[in-house]
């Protein structure tokens, strides 16, 4: 309401303004061309009136009268173009010294001006002045010098006249001003204070409402573009939202951290990722020297040009990180510096893995290799000399270090199909109970011959119904078994049962052996891991036996579970999730 106030008021004072400024040029014009206008009617009437055979007249009435100065000033006064009025304009017969001889009002004295003077001087002085509150004619006619003065009384008055006319006028424009823009304050005020409401909805983030057009003036069309301005603004600011809202997702869930730093170096932005990784909180105040000062200068990073970076890396704990750092900048900004970290911990492990792994494998294959070589260069080299007996344990041999080469081989190509998903599996329901009992029956005899005590306890075949491969959970079964009576020393004591649990069916391998150091049981899974290597090659292990239980039980939705106490013995559990009864 104070703005179509202050508008009102302004439409009011500039119509004001514009009515006196107005009035004030007309009347302006109007005195200064009734000033002229009489000024030049009195010169010409004195013109008119001092003709040449007007002066020939008053040159003998100074020459020939008794008197002179009273007849030269009746004459004057009887002329009719003069227009004498005692109040306005006056006659005066002067002589040579300047003295008032006569006058047409009496006066004996008159001030002396210059035309005055210049008549004294002998010739005609009719100089006008529009300044001067006056006009005079003064003729020099032989000793005698006529003047006439006007004091421009009648322009005074006439003039006193039209500027009150201009005031009345004046009144009465600044009225009609007033109720004109009133009414236009009124028309221009009405679609301004829609659109003021429309601006203040706009800014406030409401693009609802439309402003209705009522006119198609200059004032419609500042509606209609407000009302597309506010549709193109709406879509613009829905546009950037999602942007914002896309990248604010992206930067707060990547697994990638990112920080980011002011032209100063201190830290403006980080995503989760990066607290993390950084091991941290990264609060305001913190600096990017002080997080990778060690690694490069805020300075060098800011010097780069785009699309150069600088690639790094950064031990964080157990963590090792790939940092990568570029500057960033906008027109209206210097920008700052961005650091992208990548935890490549994994990555760096599993480089390792796979070089232990090739280690491993050679070494494993090398062994059995050169035990074949050795044995065949010496069957070669003793020829027919050599005793059958020996032959034969030497050929035994070679085909035990073939099986063993073979059984790697074998395992090698099994995880190679978990790895790559192609492992095929022949799923059926079968009898968990059954399955276990096929291979402890097999290990009977195994047992016996470390003289270990060998008792399994199972339940209804029913009970332990399963789906999935049998074949493959024999073979997790077999595994567990038998490192149990490899790793049990002669004449221990070997226990398995099996029993359902609700939804999970456990099956359960107790031995009191060797038992497991605490350190070694984390690795237990891993590729080619052996707690004792002497004693695994020496009972033909290859490390990849429990490697590949623990894939087949994914596979199966399973999972196995080792307890152990080094000296004291071991316990595996296998867990499978039931058929439904």
């Amino acid at each position: 309401m104070g703005r179509s106030n202050s508008l009102r008021t302004k439409l009011i004072l500039i119509m004001v303004l514009l009515i006196v400024a107005l009035m004030a040029v007309v009347g302006v014009f109007l005195t200064r061309g009734l000033g002229r206008f009489y000024t030049g009617r009195f010169y010409a009437q004195m013109e008119t009136t001092f003709s040449q055979d007007f002066l020939l007249e008053l040159q003998e009435v100074a020459q020939d009268a008794d008197e002179p100065a009273a007849q030269l000033c009746e004459l004057l006064m009887a002329q009719p173009d003069l227009g004498i009025d005692v109040a306005t304009r006056n006659v005066f017969v002067l002589d040579k010294s300047g003295t008032v001889l006569a006058s047409s009002s009496g006066a004996t004295s008159v001030a002396v001006t210059p035309n005055l003077l210049t008549a004294l001087g002998g010739e005609v002085g009719q100089t006008s002045a529009e300044a001067s509150n006056y006009m005079d004619v003064a003729v020099p006619v032989g000793d005698y010098v006529i003047y006439v003065l006007d004091n421009k009384a009648t322009v005074n008055d006439l003039t006193g006249e039209v500027l009150d006319i201009i005031i009345e006028a004046l009144a009465l424009g600044m009225a009609i001003s007033i109720v004109l823009a009133i009414l236009l304050s009124r028309i221009l005020i009405t679609p301004i204070r829609a659109l003021t409401l429309g601006t203040r909805q706009v800014a406030a983030g409401d693009f609802s409402q439309k402003l209705d057009v009522t006119s198609r003036d200059e004032i419609g069309t500042l509606t209609r573009n407000f009302n597309h301005m506010a549709l193109v603004l709406q879509s613009t600011l829905t546009e950037v939202e999602n942007e914002r809202t896309k990248l604010s997702t992206l930067f707060l869930h990547m697994t990638d951290g990112v920080t980011a730093f002011d032209p100063s170096g201190r830290i403006i932005h980080h995503n989760p990722a990066a607290t993390q990784m950084l091991g941290r909180e990264l609060d305001p105040a913190v600096t990017f020297d002080e997080l990778f000062g060690g690694e490069a200068s805020f300075k060098a990073v800011m010097a780069l040009k785009r699309p150069n970076f600088l690639e790094c890396e950064k031990k964080v704990g157990d963590r090792e990180l790939s940092l990568f750092m570029a500057p960033f900048a906008s027109e209206q900004a210097q920008g700052g510096a961005l650091v992208v970290l990548h935890d490549v911990t994994e990555q760096r492990k599993a480089e390792q893995t796979r070089r232990e792994f090739v280690a491993n494998v050679s070494h494993e294959l090398r062994t059995p290799l050169t035990n074949v070589k050795s044995y065949a260069e010496t069957i070669i080299s003793s020829g027919d000399e050599l005793p059958p007996e020996l032959r034969s344990r030497f050929l035994g041999v070679i085909v035990s270090e073939a099986d063993r080469m073979t059984h790697i081989v074998q395992d090698l190509l099994t995880l190679s199909k978990f790895d790559y998903g192609r492992m095929e599996m022949n799923f059926t329901q079968f009898s968990l109970a059954e399955a276990v009992k096929n291979v402890c029956e097999a290990e009977q005899i195994d047992a016996q011959n470390h003289k270990h005590t060998f008792t399994y306890t199972l339940p209804e075949d029913d009970e332990l119904a399963v789906h999935g491969d049998q074949e493959r959970i024999e073979q997790v079964v077999l595994n567990i078994i038998s490192n149990a009576v490899k790793y049990t020393p002669d004449g221990g004591k070997i226990e398995v049962f099996a029993a359902r649990d609700k939804k999970k069916i456990k099956v359960v391998v107790k031995d009191n052996g060797i038992g497991i150091p605490e350190k070694d049981l984390p690795h237990l899974f891993e590729r080619f891991y052996r707690v004792d290597k002497a004693r695994s090659r020496q009972s033909g292990g290859t490390g990849l036996g429990l490697s590949i239980a623990k894939e087949i039980l994914n596979v199966h939705n399973g999972d196995i579970q080792i307890d152990s106490v080094y000296g004291e013995g071991s316990t595996v559990t296998i867990t499978l999730p039931a058929e439904k009864r």
